[in-house]
């Protein structure tokens, strides 16, 4: 519904310049506007030193805005942690085919700007109390969890962790180091992290032999 617009004339009446309809919000531009600055502040800077102001302020909207979308700062950062990536990846894989596949994806697939985010954000996360305590219950609900179900077996939860620990680290590995192997190198590279995956999903000894 629109209202019209007064201003008073030089002679105090009012006078009628136009209709003027509400400017309309596009909520859902507005919410993923919102979710990325978050996801920015939370890669760049700890926890405990982003704050609402900080992140509606590089939107340009107020801070009760977030609260209205997101709830409190909690809720925004497991909305971040969970806007990152699909947790459920690993599903799709077929389970002989795991080591080769992720080994492939981390040695030859092009670095992709939301894994790297979403590691800084972990990274950050260790220096508060407060997003290790929320990453650690997300994690566990998210990806742990569903994860040691896929793997099965009474040693599934070590090996879950086992496998998470090693991409990861061959994740930060991968951003740290040069493109400097040779195309000889990336397949030998390739060969054993796949091995040593693929061990770790099939219950064996971890092993690196030929």
């Amino acid at each position: 519904m629109t209202r019209p617009y007064w201003r008073w004339g030089d002679s105090g009446d009012h006078i009628l310049l136009c209709n003027v309809a509400p400017r309309p919000r596009n909520a859902e531009a507005t919410r993923a506007a919102i979710l990325q600055a978050a996801t920015n502040r939370f890669s760049r800077e700890s926890y405990d030193y982003v704050g609402m102001r900080d992140i509606a302020g590089d939107v340009g909207v107020d801070a009760a805005l977030i609260s209205r979308y997101f709830g409190s700062k909690e809720d925004l950062f497991i909305a971040v942690l969970n806007s990152i990536g699909d947790k459920s990846w690993f599903m799709e894989i077929d389970r002989a085919d795991f080591g080769d596949r992720i080994a492939h994806d981390a040695i030859y697939t092009k670095k992709d700007q939301g894994k790297l985010e979403h590691m800084l954000i972990l990274l950050r996360s260790v220096g508060s109390a407060k997003a290790a305590e929320l990453v650690q219950r997300n994690s566990q609900q998210c990806f742990f969890g569903p994860f040691e179900s896929w793997l099965g077996g009474d040693d599934a939860p070590i090996r879950a962790r086992l496998a998470a620990g090693f991409m990861m680290g061959m994740s930060i590995g991968g951003e740290l180091s040069a493109d400097d192997l040779t195309d000889d190198q990336c397949a030998e590279l390739h060969r054993r992290m796949a091995r040593i995956l693929q061990d770790i999903i099939d219950g064996q000894t971890v092993s690196c032999a030929a």
